[in-house]
């Protein structure tokens, strides 16, 4: 079973709220769920819409189909309903909405803002009315859908979760007896419903970083970041987190390489705009030495570009931010589920090799949702490196900040416990932290920061390799394009044509070795990335020597579905 909404409307018509409340119902009835939303960067106006996938199998990709499309506006008919599969059905009000007669034979008429006023009281609960039409179009368990709206609504009182629950349940009831004149698919619930969570990647983070340990957190709105300040501060008061909205991203990035001067692991979240205004502070955690772990989620620039679409197009700016050579750990989650376990890696690796690390996602994985299995958070290790207890400190009335070491990792103090003053500075300094100005010492502790790589080399892991048998053609991704290279390569498969997926959520260091005995015996490598310039392919170049033989790339602020990429494949074919 394969079947997929699509909710579209402009904002303020509830169109994400339609979404959102389908994708949970779906999941707890113990469904697999995909959900993705395409928004314009407007309060009010636009188009948007919202695509929930409905599987018995795992699903990690959006379709670029729809079996039922809610069309809250014309407008969302006119855009999509050439996307509507034959037999599929498109749900909208037909007081509010007046279609072109030739697209009758698909369409099914609810009175949506009616049944609203006579059921509610207000067309304001008219979306919930198109969500129970939706639940009952497909002969979905009402139940379910009344829980997740109770919950869903539930900050607003029970006034209001009534008015939603009485909305829906009208708008189910006339899909319910409408429906055998149009429409015959069903889905039901798993029983029992298997417990899953339904998770976007910067729930997933935030989620992480609180188990990690995080008591500090400042950021600046900015999206596709933004939900991870919203949700760290929400669920972060009962975890004795501290999180600040300074007045911009340098006042945010100074403020966490305090925190952290301080002992307390912390983190900031941003985009690419904000990014560039933290790089500056960025290198002054690289010269002091200072564990820090920045969010970096993409958008298309350059500029505000798009800033409410996706795109991979800050791979190599991560690499070489800041001025000056320092290390650095950048990550990049491939899934929702991943997200968690980069995150809590993040940390751990800032600590112990007292660097920045930097997690790279993007709109797409910040925004998506997904069905994973629930986390055990009882697995999660907390390392924080070479760091002095107190009475480790006390001992040390002479402690170097910065003493030379094997590993370029010394032992680290904190400001004002025990008897060890910790001196540190933005200027080139001595072991104790003091500025200096001849080459000799500033030649030591530049490789002795440098070193910190041997140690971050051994800690990267392996890229995920599905080998195909008999596959002479290798495709290449990192971060959020995996699942829809991961079902592409299925989708090949069913067409006779077999393919191995190489695919990077740990990129640097570069695994190159790990990189290079994947690709060995391969005779045609497919970098497919979400950019303009290939900077993957790049960058898996000048590591390990490879050039790939092909780039799919796309750049017009949209992610790859699998179908996309197996017509590009083919076009060579």
């Amino acid at each position: 079973m394969d079947f997929n909404f699509m909710v579209g409307g402009e904002a303020g018509q509830g169109v994400q709220t339609v979404g959102y409340v389908l994708a949970k119902a779906m999941s707890r009835g113990g469904l697999y769920v995909y959900a993705d939303q395409d928004y314009e960067s407007r309060i009010r106006g636009g188009h948007n819409f919202y695509r929930v996938r409905v599987s018995d199998k795992e699903v990690g990709a959006l379709s670029e189909t729809a079996d039922v499309l809610i069309a809250l506006n014309k407008e969302s008919i006119d855009l999509h309903r050439e996307e509507v599969r034959r037999g599929g059905s498109i749900v909208f009000d037909g007081e509010a909405v007046k279609p072109d007669k030739a697209e009758a034979a698909a369409l099914f008429d609810v009175p949506m803002g009616k049944l609203a006023t006579e059921t509610a009281g207000s067309r304001l609960m008219t979306n919930s009315v198109a969500t129970g039409s939706a639940i009952g179009l497909v002969d979905y368990d009402f139940a379910i859908l009344e829980k997740v709206l109770r919950e869903q609504f539930a900050r607003s009182g029970e006034e209001v979760v009534e008015k939603n629950v009485k909305a829906a349940r009208a708008g189910f009831d006339h899909a319910r007896q409408e429906r055998g004149r149009s429409f015959g698919f069903h889905i039901k619930p798993q029983r029992p419903a298997a417990k899953r969570m339904l998770l976007s990647a910067n729930e997933a983070m935030s989620l992480a970083a609180m188990a990690a340990g995080c008591k500090f957190m400042a950021a600046y709105p900015m999206t596709p970041a933004t939900s991870i300040m919203e949700y760290v501060a929400d669920k972060g008061r009962d975890f004795n987190i501290v999180v600040m909205q300074p007045e911009d991203e340098i006042s945010v990035v100074n403020m966490v390489i305090g925190a952290a001067y301080a002992g307390v692991r912390a983190m900031t979240a941003t985009s690419g705009g904000g990014f560039c205004l933290m790089v500056e502070a960025l290198s002054l955690a690289g010269m002091t030495e200072t564990p820090i772990v920045v969010v970096l989620g993409q958008r298309p620039g350059p500029a505000i570009g798009l800033p409410t679409r996706t795109e991979q197009g800050e791979l190599e700016f991560a690499l070489h931010a800041g001025h000056g050579e320092f290390p650095r750990a950048i990550l990049a989650p491939a899934t929702v589920e991943d997200a968690f376990d980069v995150t809590v890696k993040a940390f751990n690796l800032a600590e112990k090799y007292q660097t920045p690390v930097i997690i790279i996602t993007d709109h797409l994985l910040a925004t998506s949702y997904q069905t994973i299995a629930r986390f055990d958070v009882s697995k999660v290790k907390i390392d924080r490196g070479l760091l002095l207890s107190e009475e480790e400190s006390n001992k040390q009335p002479d402690y170097k900040r910065y003493t030379y070491t094997e590993s370029g990792v010394s032992p680290r103090a904190l400001p004002g416990l025990g008897k060890s003053v910790v001196v540190a500075d933005s200027d080139e300094h001595n072991e104790e932290g003091h500025i200096i100005e001849d080459s000799e010492t500033r030649t030591k502790m530049m490789l002795k920061r440098l070193r910190k790589l041997d140690g971050l080399r051994t800690e990267i892991g392996a890229p995920r390799f599905h080998r195909s048998p008999k596959s002479e053609m290798t495709l290449i991704g990192w971060g959020s394009t995996y699942g829809a290279i991961n079902e592409a390569v299925a989708l090949l498969e069913k067409d006779g044509v077999a393919a191995s997926h190489l695919h990077l959520s740990e990129l640097w260091p570069f695994p190159a070795e790990a990189v290079a005995a994947a690709l060995k015996g391969s005779k045609k490598t497919v970098v497919i990335e979400n950019n303009a310039t290939g900077q993957l392919a790049h960058l898996m170049r000048a590591e390990t020597g490879i050039k790939a033989d092909k780039c799919i790339l796309k750049f017009d602020g949209r992610p790859f579905s699998p179908a996309h990429i197996v017509r590009e494949l083919k076009k060579e074919a």
